[in-house]
């Protein structure tokens, strides 16, 4: 079992950067690969990123192909999602998740879930 904690979220403009982090517990940090999940008020909660174990491979939704960066340090248990060019649509909480494999937690979702931290941007 893995425990996720994020941290970085904030009100920020439009066009702004916001570097959100997840540190995860435990010793097998590695042996899951990692995603971020994001809800916006009255949505439902969507896959934004998510990177395998080694971090060799890396998935983007759509919506932020190009604007987001997904990477992790295994010797830190720590997951990053870099945000550069925020848009108001970027506003939700975000979530960190973990799985046993980047497919699974793209397309089936993950295992383990952080509580998330809250990303505001205005316009």
């Amino acid at each position: 079992q893995v425990q996720l904690v994020e941290s970085g979220g904030g009100l920020v403009q439009a066009g702004d950067s916001l570097r959100l982090s997840c540190a995860a517990s435990g010793r097998t940090f590695s042996s899951y690969a990692m995603g971020w999940f994001r809800q916006a008020p009255g949505k439902e909660r969507k896959f934004v990123a998510a990177i395998s174990t080694s971090g060799g491979s890396t998935y983007y939704a759509d919506s932020v192909e190009g604007r987001f960066t997904i990477s992790r340090d295994n010797a830190k248990n720590t997951v990053y999602l870099q945000m550069n060019g925020l848009k108001p649509a970027d506003t939700a909480v975000y979530y960190c998740a973990a799985g046993y494999d980047a497919v699974q937690v793209v397309t089936t979702g993950p295992d383990y879930w952080g509580q998330g931290t809250q990303v505001t941007v205005s316009s």
